[in-house]
């Protein structure tokens, strides 16, 4: 893929963007991981006992930038549901269950339902026809991203439309990865990095485009401070000569299964 530089208008970070000190929603990964559905990656044997030393060194380090971390119930009947992320959306005070595009997928949300209620969030629900994955929605300042995708449809993305405060929800058509944020995340300035050919870039600002599209997503630790895979290690140095503090972490047997950081928590200002 071509790289191309550019930078988008800059707009307001959400909360969890704006600081630390909040919490980090996490699932430990479950003994039948490497049974976990993959659709875009090409399959490969997944080492179930490094993904869990993989995943303890992702929470460490979300432990390390000031999260406060809380452990979601185990779903050991579902190979997926480590990728927390999917179950549900966290906006201001409301946090909203997903309901996935893939059927397969619908039984992880209990567990995170239960520990969003813990926290004394408001629940709201995707109901049917509605489908939406966590992994679809995309917070930068007063916008909302959405896309549009086997996994999440126009129908769910009208409802969450309904239960996010008013701000301006923009539906993202993508092509070529599982969810919006396989192909796009964002910056602590608000900015948006992310590979063109998976998105439809009419609707958006223009992308940061990394030289390397795997691994190249970024979770917000702070203000200043971004976690990102090892795998991405020319755009993690871009990255840090533009001054932002970057911490890398091995997901390997995660991205083996169309993972990436952003899929393994829910930050929770």
């Amino acid at each position: 893929m071509t790289p191309v530089i550019g930078t988008g208008p800059a707009v307001r970070p959400s909360g969890a963007e704006r600081g630390v000190g909040g919490r980090a929603l996490v699932r430990a990964p479950g003994p039948r991981l490497a049974e976990g559905i993959v659709t875009h990656a090409a399959r490969r044997p997944v080492d179930v006992a490094l993904a869990a030393r993989q995943h303890e060194a992702y929470v460490a380090a979300l432990r390390s930038a000031g999260w406060r971390v809380r452990a979601v119930a185990p779903a050991d009947d579902h190979p997926d549901a480590v990728f927390v992320e999917d179950a549900l959306v966290v906006c201001g005070g409301v946090a909203v269950i997903g309901r996935s595009g893939e059927e397969r997928r619908r039984g992880e949300v209990a567990g995170a339902e239960r520990a969003a209620r813990e926290l004394g969030l408001r629940i709201e629900r995707i109901e049917a026809p509605g489908t939406l994955d966590g992994g679809d929605v995309l917070q930068a300042g007063d916008t909302v991203y959405v896309g549009r995708g086997t996994r999440t449809n126009e129908e769910g993305i009208c409802q969450l439309a309904r239960f996010v405060g008013g701000r301006r929800v923009v539906p993202v058509d993508i092509t070529g990865c599982l969810h919006l944020k396989s192909a796009m995340t964002a910056l602590p300035d608000g900015g948006l990095i992310g590979v063109p050919e998976m998105v439809d870039t009419s609707v958006l600002p223009c992308l940061r485009v990394p030289r390397e599209p795997t691994g190249a997503q970024v979770v917000v630790l702070g203000p200043d401070h971004v976690l990102m895979a090892a795998s991405a290690p020319r755009t993690a140095a871009r990255l840090a000569a533009d001054g932002l503090r970057v911490t890398s972490v091995d997901i390997s047997e995660f991205e083996a299964l169309d993972g990436c950081v952003t899929c393994l928590s829910v930050l929770v200002p």
